[in-house]
């Protein structure tokens, strides 16, 4: 059985959200988008190496939850698909595509790449290649949150292929135990690589049905609506603050991209991806700001062009960031003596 969403009034949530917040989180979906397309160009130019995984579509999930959570408080951890959630918790442009070119000026200088971005200090507490690597880490930081008292939460997202992974339940139940105030979020874009969720899962609900066997408040919304994303976020993050008990949420989202940038996505239609563009997060923000009167389309053109712009310059600072030294090779592999 499909699980039912979680209902919003959009016009209401628009008018609780307000006009500047709004158009900051639109701004924010927008840098999202334009430092993933200009990676993409990077990487197809060979620029960048390795792999490269694009949140292209999905940007309303993590900036919805993103609103609502204190920085330096509240944690959040993240799959190999970690962009978005490095910008969103505060971490600069310059140094993440940096970081995607291999420089000395990236943000872990150059040795994650695009799978490993981390802030300490922005409690970004890093993008995870291994599937479901990054769950135990969002449930110790949430066991810290507890333990030291801080009133923080820790947010762990999580791919829909992570859902079966084991470290997914063995977290969920010891967070379900102990009342730890963590939340889980499955974006699920429908495809875990190139094979389809109800492949890959028993149950079509995979918050709902899941959350269950361990006692958990669960969540399920639509991905792509930000007013859903930023309501169901304000709701279930006030409750694990409140009662510090986790909660299992579910993001029915969808990525435009494939798995990776070297997958052509050929398990899926044009069709199929042509019907969930219509829906373009970005899109339906911004004709509701254009339907409130919030924005000209003068205005429209000059944050484009001024997101454009910033982009385009932190390419350049990555171009121009030094290679790391040989000497750094082997530096962080061993501990000191």
């Amino acid at each position: 059985m499909p699980a039912q969403l979680y209902q919003v009034d959009t016009a209401s949530v628009r008018a609780e959200i307000g006009r500047e917040r709004l158009l900051a989180m639109w701004r924010q979906m927008l840098t999202i988008r334009r430092f993933e397309e200009r990676a993409e160009l990077a990487y197809k130019a060979k620029s960048i190496a390795g792999f490269l995984h694009l949140y292209i579509g999905q940007e309303a999930v993590a900036t919805g939850w993103f609103a609502h959570l204190n920085p330096g408080i509240d944690a959040s951890v993240t799959s190999y698909r970690c962009h978005a959630q490095a910008i969103l918790a505060g971490v600069g442009v310059d140094e993440l595509m940096a970081e995607l070119y291999g420089k000395a000026g990236g943000n872990v200088k150059g040795k994650g790449g695009s799978m490993h971005f981390f802030s300490k200090e922005k409690a970004m507490l890093g993008g995870h290649g291994i599937v479901g690597g990054q769950i135990p880490v969002g449930t110790g930081a949430a066991f810290s949150a507890k333990y030291k008292k801080t009133g923080g939460v820790s947010v762990t997202f999580l791919g829909d292929g992570a859902s079966p992974q084991g470290t997914f339940h063995e977290s969920l139940n010891m967070a379900s135990l102990w009342g730890l105030p963590a939340i889980y979020i499955i974006e699920n874009n429908q495809y875990g690589m190139g094979t389809a969720t109800c492949r890959s899962n028993a149950v079509e609900s995979l918050a709902e049905a899941k959350a269950v066997g361990y006692g958990m408040k669960s969540y399920t919304f639509d991905g792509l609506n930000l007013c859903a994303s930023w309501k169901c976020a304000q709701e279930a993050i006030a409750y694990v603050r409140r009662e510090s008990k986790p909660v299992l949420v579910e993001a029915k989202t969808y990525r435009y991209r494939g798995h990776s940038v070297s997958d052509a996505g050929l398990y899926r239609s044009k069709e199929e991806v042509d019907r969930y563009k219509e829906l373009d997060p970005i899109g339906r923000v911004q004709a509701a700001l254009q339907e409130e009167k919030w924005i000209t389309d003068a205005e429209i053109e000059a944050v484009e062009e001024e997101v454009r712009e910033r982009i385009a310059a932190c390419v350049k600072f990555a171009e121009a960031s030094p290679e790391p030294a040989l000497s750094e090779l082997a530096t962080h592999v061993y501990a000191a003596s």
